[in-house]
């Protein structure tokens, strides 16, 4: 009896870990094939996958710092507070989070040499980041949780990762170039865009009676995301 009970929670727990896994690599994968100049090396990737597992806990200590401070200073019914939260504190600690173990670990790789590795390795790290999100939240809270984030919180920290991507590439080609002040201009840029869509992005999700406007935005978002992938695909130059 022990043993059936004991069988049966493992495979139970089995299977909340592959709802949470498969679609964090199935985009990897997709990110991953469409780089058609130079395929990145696995261990870079991995190494990447690993750097946004751990700007998700870097993202959870910044986060509950200054939401206490939030708390502090700012009544809940007031109606800016949401905004604070979502904008300033949960996209700005994650996206900046991001950016920060994106920047450290490709920068100045021999392997950055095609302006379309920027968006590889911005989606490898928000997926390593979104991995580790949806593990977490699937073991709190099942299998159902598990379904709505793969077609929503994840697709969507791909997106976020897309548009952070794509001006960090154009940041490194111009640094390769010499421009200095547009290379700093595009790595904000790649920052500030990527907070902004992920502070819209929950900001919306929030509200309450907005379910269709955030299908709406969700669904331009993906949109987006998937021609802006194909785009610098196909535009893909060694810099």
């Amino acid at each position: 009896m022990f043993y059936f009970v004991l069988s049966t929670l493992m495979t139970y727990n089995f299977i909340l870990m592959l709802a949470a896994v498969i679609p964090a690599v199935f985009l990897m994968i997709k990110a991953y094939r469409s780089d058609r100049m130079e395929k990145e090396s696995p261990a870079l990737l991995w190494t990447l996958v690993k750097a946004g597992v751990f700007s998700a806990l870097i993202a959870l200590i910044s986060e509950r710092a200054l939401c206490a401070l939030l708390d502090l200073f700012v009544a809940k019914e007031n109606g800016w507070y949401n905004v604070i939260l979502y904008f300033g504190i949960v996209a700005c600690s994650e996206e900046g989070a991001k950016y920060f173990m994106l920047k450290r670990n490709t920068w100045r790789s021999p392997e950055f040499n095609c302006q379309y590795d920027g968006v590889v390795y911005a989606v490898f790290v928000s997926l390593g980041f979104a991995l580790w999100e949806n593990i977490s939240y699937v073991i709190h809270y099942g299998f159902t949780t598990a379904l709505v984030r793969a077609v929503t919180a994840i697709p969507g920290h791909a997106c976020f990762g897309v548009f952070m991507g794509v001006f960090y590439g154009i940041a490194k080609k111009y640094d390769t170039w010499g421009n200095r002040a547009a290379s700093t201009t595009f790595r904000v840029l790649a920052i500030v865009l990527s907070a902004l869509l992920h502070g819209a992005y929950d900001y919306i999700a929030s509200t309450r009676g907005g379910d269709w406007y955030f299908a709406g935005f969700i669904a331009v978002l993906f949109l987006a995301s998937y021609l802006l992938v194909g785009k610098t695909s196909r535009k893909d130059r060694y810099i």
